[in-house]
């Protein structure tokens, strides 16, 4: 009797006991590496962004002229800039600008990472060419279409039924469109492959079943792939509007803030009152106030869209 007992429990192989639950202690340590992995990062983060941020916050406070010796002036650099008309004018034009960088380029961004992400014919060989101007650097675009729209000898003084007497930078609309125009051309590529990305990790099985239940394209697009596409989306918004914040070599190269000062968004004037007049301690107090802008619309966006919670879009997938 023992004896078939003991072969049944053989045959039957080894008892399963409950497992064991991994601490939340082990899993840490399994599944997280130390802070000592980002000790390199942390250290290079600290040097060349908050201790340099940290001086330009010391130095919005002084008047130096890059020469003598900095002298504490108090809140001078605010009070100057708060009534000063032109800073009021460059905020302005620095929202304007970065509103229609935002407008124009997600919608494009969108439609253009959803295509590049199918498999359609030739798309490999049309996304390489779309995506050159994202392999050149904000400069180089900014000297190419500068040449390009030369009134003497660029595009327009060819096309003059197009573009009247053929000085876009002449007038402010024309300069603003001109350099929305150019950022649109070189970001876009850039959002195009955070979109493509997002769409290619969109589940295929929700499209099937979309099929199933006869969904057409349009509806598919509106109803799935926009809804998955979500955080991409706040990540790419996020970015635009930093960028837009903190644009300065279009500006300089092709408008130089001109005319008069009609294109003379926020960094560019820091720019213009620290290295052209000499006076950092008010370009400094106009850095200070781009960081403090661009951080607390970015953790708004952050907040407002609940991108904080990181909620998978994924559901239903399995």
């Amino acid at each position: 009797m023992t004896t078939k007992t003991t072969s049944a429990r053989l045959a039957a192989g080894p008892r399963k006991g409950p497992r064991r639950r991994p601490s939340a202690s082990s899993a840490t340590q399994v599944g997280r590496p130390g802070f000592a992995w980002a000790l390199p990062a942390a250290v290079f983060f600290a040097l060349f962004a908050i201790v340099p941020l940290i001086m330009v916050a010391v130095l919005s406070f002084m008047s130096w002229d890059g020469l003598s010796s900095p002298e504490f002036v108090g809140t001078d650099n605010w009070s100057r800039l708060m009534d000063d008309p032109v800073m009021f004018q460059s905020i302005w034009l620095t929202l304007l600008l970065t509103v229609l960088g935002v407008v124009i380029q997600t919608p494009l961004s969108i439609l253009l990472g959803v295509w590049a992400a199918g498999h359609q014919r030739n798309r490999a060989v049309l996304s390489v060419i779309y995506f050159i101007p994202l392999l050149l650097s904000a400069t180089a675009v900014s000297v190419l279409w500068r040449a390009l729209l030369d009134p003497n000898f660029g595009i327009p003084a060819e096309a003059t039924w197009l573009f009247g007497d053929g000085n876009l930078f002449g007038e402010q609309a024309t300069a603003i469109g001109v350099l929305a125009f150019v950022s649109t051309w070189q970001f876009t590529p850039f959002h195009t492959l955070i979109y493509q990305g997002a769409a290619r990790a969109i589940p295929h099985v929700l499209y099937q079943a979309a099929e199933i239940d006869g969904a057409g394209r349009y509806r598919q697009f509106f109803h799935i792939t926009l809804p998955q596409l979500r955080n991409a989306m706040i990540t790419s918004m996020i970015l635009m509007i930093v960028g837009g914040l903190t644009t300065f070599e279009t500006v300089l190269i092709l408008t130089q803030g001109g005319p008069g000062t009609d294109t003379t968004i926020s960094a560019y004037y820091m720019y213009d009152k620290a290295f052209k007049s000499f006076d950092y301690g008010t370009g400094s107090a106009i850095a200070l106030a781009l960081v403090v802008a661009a951080t607390i619309i970015s953790l708004i966006v952050v907040r407002v869209s609940g991108y904080d919670k990181m909620r998978s879009t994924m559901e239903g997938s399995s």
